[in-house]
């Protein structure tokens, strides 16, 4: 009968087997240090499938089942009797494991401070036991920009935290293009004529080209001029039938309620075709609606019908008239319909004038006063529009009657205004006693400010 020997720290001693023939029961004795190692490499198999749970990933269920049937099968110490495994620490270690993965993700609880740590894993070597150490990643920490005196400031104080702009490409590249133009360098400085200011922020007033615009028209405007002398090729028309068909023409943009810019652009349309063409009396008013019909499609939002203009004519003439006229000045004047009309010069120049809203009525009478006259078509548009701003503040009485900012924008003088200025003060004169009676009633209303009503300069009348 063998003896019992007493295990040692690394053999395991099974019980012994009821002898058989006379022999005895074999001892299976196999080392217990490989048993450690196998449970920490669970250990660390279990500990990746936290990783991928931290992760947002499921963990591998097949990658646990794998290894513990691996690791059952190979080197398993099971008693011979009972033929249970020797490895229940092991077990335990591994149970606890899978504790710890329910903690953070599933259950919604913060794990304990102790098990946020990663484990360590303890095997015993010939009685001995040996820590792993831990494995501490240090964190990277990417500096962008180093923190100014007013963050570190609002940092130690717990104040708000300053938002940090980060550099970019268009930002250095804008600053590299205004450094070159000059603009950060040199400082910008104030123009006394400048009148575009109040406007910086509206982007129909187009601050950056108004110059350049107006620039522009100053310099096509004599290309593009009526002939002043056309009545003379007339056989059938005179200036007097031209006076009140204009006359007529505004007090239908003014029912209508027809934008001016369409008012200045019919007589344009309508002196340019009469400069070309020489036109029978009886169809004047033909040309004069034809006319209205072509700048309204040009410069309202929406144009009056041509049953309405019709209306507006006692049905004078048919809508097939009409349009033949409306084909053959478009014709003639080459659809040039883009040009710079006494309204745009005038706008500007009571914009540089600075004036109330008396004023701007006062400047409008004036110059659709020059629309209706013939003799006025020998100044150029802006000349008639200065003119207009220099005789309204004549007749209000402001005070000086020419700035330097309205010469400065309209390049003329006030000697050179006189001229121009004295027709439009006795057209004023005589607009009460004129037959053309159209622009002096509507002028006349409270809604314009009854500025047809103030008495014109007498300086300015011729004696």
């Amino acid at each position: 009968m063998a003896s019992k020997k007493q295990a040692g720290p690394g053999f395991a001693v099974p019980a012994q087997e009821p002898k058989n023939g006379g022999d005895a029961a074999r001892l299976v004795r196999k080392p217990m240090a490989t048993f450690p190692q196998q449970a920490a490499a669970r250990g660390r198999r279990a500990l990746v499938d936290v990783g991928n749970l931290m992760n947002g990933r499921p963990s591998l269920v097949n990658r646990q089942k794998q290894a513990v049937a691996a690791t059952a099968n190979s080197h398993k110490a099971v008693d011979v009797g009972s033929k249970k495994p020797l490895v229940p620490q092991a077990a335990a270690r591994s149970r606890r494991s899978l504790a710890d993965i329910k903690n953070p993700r599933i259950n919604d609880r913060a794990a304990p401070a102790n098990r946020q740590r990663p484990l360590a894993a303890v095997s015993k070597r010939n009685g001995k036991a040996v820590m792993l150490k831990e494995c501490k990643v240090k964190p990277e920490v990417i500096v962008i920009s180093p923190d100014t005196e007013k963050e570190k400031k609002a940092k130690t104080s717990g104040g708000p935290r300053v938002c940090r702009r980060v550099p970019t490409l268009f930002g250095n590249l804008t600053k590299c293009s205004r450094a070159s133009d000059g603009v950060v360098s040199s400082p910008k400085k104030t123009d006394p004529y400048d009148i575009d200011t109040p406007d910086s922020c509206n982007e129909l007033a187009v601050v950056e080209y108004v110059e350049d615009i107006y620039r522009f028209y100053k310099s096509t405007e004599g290309t593009c001029l009526p002939l002043s002398s056309y009545m003379s090729s007339q056989t059938e028309i005179s200036e007097r039938m031209r006076a009140i068909l204009i006359d007529w023409i505004i007090e239908v943009q003014y029912r209508l309620i027809l934008m001016p810019e369409t008012l200045y652009l019919t007589v344009y349309i309508i002196d340019q075709y009469l400069s070309m063409e020489s036109v029978p009396r009886k169809e004047l008013q033909l040309v004069g609606i034809s006319a209205v019909l072509i700048a309204s499609k040009y410069e309202e939002t929406w144009a009056p019908l041509v049953k309405d203009l019709l209306c507006i004519c006692d049905n004078a003439f048919t809508r097939d008239q009409v349009l033949t006229k409306e084909k053959a000045i478009l014709d003639r004047l080459h659809w040039n319909l883009t040009v710079p009309t006494m309204y745009m010069f005038i706008v500007r120049y009571l914009k540089a004038a600075m004036g109330d809203k008396k004023l701007e009525n006062m400047a409008f009478f004036y110059s659709e006063l020059a629309l209706v006259q013939y003799t006025m078509l020998v100044y150029p548009p802006s000349v008639t529009a200065a003119a207009a701003v220099y005789a309204a503040r004549c007749t209000l009485g402001m005070n000086p009657l020419w700035t330097d900012i309205l010469e400065h924008h309209t390049g003329l003088s006030e000697p050179q205004l006189l001229d121009c200025a004295r027709r439009l003060i006795n057209f004023h004169a005589l607009a009460p006693e004129s037959k053309q009676k159209a622009v002096y009633k509507k002028y006349s209303s409270p809604k314009l400010g009854a500025v047809a009503l103030q008495y014109p300069d007498k300086k300015l009348l011729p004696v």
